[in-house]
């Protein structure tokens, strides 16, 4: 098992940053750049041209690295589906922004009706495939699980669908998404490890695949992940977190997902009620920004208080 992370953590990242240099340029060839949204802030204007669906790289580097450990690992098989389903959805939507140069790709009724439809397939595979039952983990309890019966499918469809949002949601400045997800995905890697659980080796390879691609995500980034890889990302966490039984540590470890999403739902509700805003923008990353914060201080700010937040997911399990 020590192996099967070391491994999987040193090809994915040595695979992405093998791939980057070869993909990124063809992206810019293919004038694959990024729609800014004019209502976004100024400071943003610049980054408009920048290659977009970045999160290709990251498919490929986990891919390729779980193709290694698949044989015979049900959990693996069923979160990369997912992954790669949510990735799938993303990469639809970016490459009809790309291809109609605008900053909306597919409708909001034709994403959530592929984000269901992954959903409800991976609701299946987990029950019927891994054998995973209706029971979780509460956190704080001292790992002990409790059986939640039928309440657990409600769960399912609306976590799946709220975190793969959220994700989206926090990729919105130069290595923001990629910063806190590889540390989402190292508390998932270390208590897979500790638990010797069958996700360790994918857990490991989106750790490798993201500390590779945030090289060329980090301010000024090079490229963008696009929601190829922010829908992918967010399929393998809350996959990872229902094949571990840990869906409730989703909202600590994962709690600037939480704030981001949160911060979208009470700003259009505010507005719709009194016509007045409460923050400066949403999501919340970019009230920050317009208050005076380099968007470097922000994606640090957020890391930080994301690695913090998973070492309280360690101490309540």
């Amino acid at each position: 098992m020590k192996n099967e992370a070391f491994y999987a953590v040193l090809i994915a990242f040595c695979l992405n940053i093998v791939m980057s240099p070869i993909v990124i340029p063809f992206l810019r060839r293919l004038k694959f750049g990024q729609n800014v949204r004019d209502d976004g802030p100024s400071s943003h204007l610049k980054k408009s041209g920048t290659p977009t669906m970045g999160g290709i790289i990251i498919l490929a580097s986990m891919t390729l690295t779980s193709l290694i450990f698949m044989p015979g690992n049900k959990s693996l098989q069923t979160i990369l589906f997912v992954t790669l389903g949510f990735g799938l959805i993303g990469f639809l939507d970016d490459y009809i922004k790309v291809v109609k140069k605008r900053s909306l790709g597919l409708t909001p009724m034709q994403k959530i009706i592929g984000q269901l439809i992954v959903t409800l397939i991976f609701a299946y595979l987990l029950y019927a495939y891994v054998g995973v039952d209706t029971s979780i983990i509460l956190p704080f309890t001292e790992g002990k699980v409790f059986d939640i019966g039928l309440f657990y499918w409600p769960l399912l469809i609306i976590g799946v669908i709220a975190t793969v949002n959220a994700v989206n949601l926090t990729d919105g400045l130069d290595g923001l998404a990629s910063s806190v997800t590889v540390l989402v995905a190292t508390f998932f890697a270390a208590v897979a490890f500790m638990g010797m659980s069958e996700v360790v080796p994918i857990a490991a390879a989106a750790v490798g695949s993201l500390l590779g691609f945030l090289l060329f995500n980090t301010y000024p980034a090079k490229v963008f992940m696009g929601d190829t890889g922010s829908l992918a990302l967010g399929g393998f966490v809350v996959a990872t977190a229902f094949v571990m039984k840990m869906p409730l540590f989703i909202p600590i470890v994962g709690l600037i997902y939480v704030i981001e999403n949160l911060s979208v739902i009470i700003q259009v509700a505010y507005f719709k009620r009194t016509k007045k805003r409460i923050f400066k923008m949403a999501p919340i990353h970019h009230h920050f920004e317009l208050s005076g914060w380099p968007e470097t201080k922000v994606v640090t700010v957020f890391s930080i208080v994301t690695a913090m937040l998973c070492l309280i997911g360690l101490i309540a399990l």
